[in-house]
């Protein structure tokens, strides 16, 4: 059996109606898993769950909406999830927000808080929510999207690298808490990935051109190149493998 293979597995994507949550659960779901798509609007799931399931057959993915602002609601994702399928072996915390772009001294209070709640907190509540039966199974995979902002500092996006940054943490110290129990905890830091999340840096021949060749590769991210890396650490090719961040970014950071 492959080490990729992740057959009769079960994954919560958030934010997976597009760019690098779809192209995680698609990949997913052509590695064997069954996965759930989340985000805002239900349409826009629903798109990407029909999709799977003409691939790779009818009850492969169902679609929840959720916002990961509201508990509540990433409490009914979670419970929809095990009536569908019985249980959660994978967790993707992929969904994000960044409501401000400036020096963090000009930052209201409510915009800080809203990243800060967004990006950390709804992480720490759906990892609580999922991680009782993995760790009563003694086997399951939890990974935060985070990004290399994480690892530096900037005029721009500050309150948001903040927030990325402690999802580093988040990872290693759930990792510490329940490694134990054989269930890892990763994070993936993107470099610029070309999905609409990051449009106003690639989206012009102009812009890319500038973002790319500070790319060892000389080239932007496809949200398939984090997918390939979702697949590494849900299946048993990153078995040993926890509380890590890894780059995956084309060399940007070095």
């Amino acid at each position: 059996m492959s080490l990729f293979d992740l057959t009769g597995k079960v994954a919560i994507v958030t934010g997976s109606s597009r760019g690098i949550g779809r192209a995680a659960a698609e990949q997913m779901a052509l590695q064997g898993a069954r996965v759930v798509i989340s985000s805002r609007k239900q349409d826009a799931c629903d798109a990407v769950a029909a999709e799977i399931n003409a691939r790779h057959g009818e009850g492969t993915a169902i679609a929840v909406v959720a916002s990961i602002s509201s508990k509540e609601a990433l409490q009914n994702l979670v419970d929809q999830t095990r009536t569908a399928f019985g249980r959660i072996d994978v967790l993707v915390c992929n969904a994000a927000s960044n409501p401000y772009y400036g020096p963090m001294a000009g930052i209201a209070d409510e915009q800080f808080r809203k990243i800060l709640d967004n990006n950390i907190l709804s992480n720490h509540w759906l990892i609580q929510m999922v991680v009782p039966e993995m760790r009563e199974r003694k086997d399951g995979a939890v990974i935060i999207v985070s990004s290399i902002g994480g690892l530096r500092g900037s005029p721009m996006i500050g309150a948001y690298n903040v927030s990325k940054a402690a999802d580093f943490q988040l990872a290693r110290n759930y990792a510490v808490e329940y490694g134990p129990d054989n269930v890892r905890v990763n994070c993936i830091a993107p470099g610029l990935i070309k999905t609409d999340f990051a449009r106003a840096l690639w989206d012009t021949p102009q812009a890319e051109e500038r973002s790319s060749k500070h790319t060892p590769l000389r080239r932007l991210g496809e949200p398939d190149d984090i997918a390939g890396a979702v697949v590494f650490l849900a299946s048993d090719a990153g078995r040993y493998v926890t509380g890590q961040a890894i780059v995956v970014d084309g060399g940007v950071t070095i």
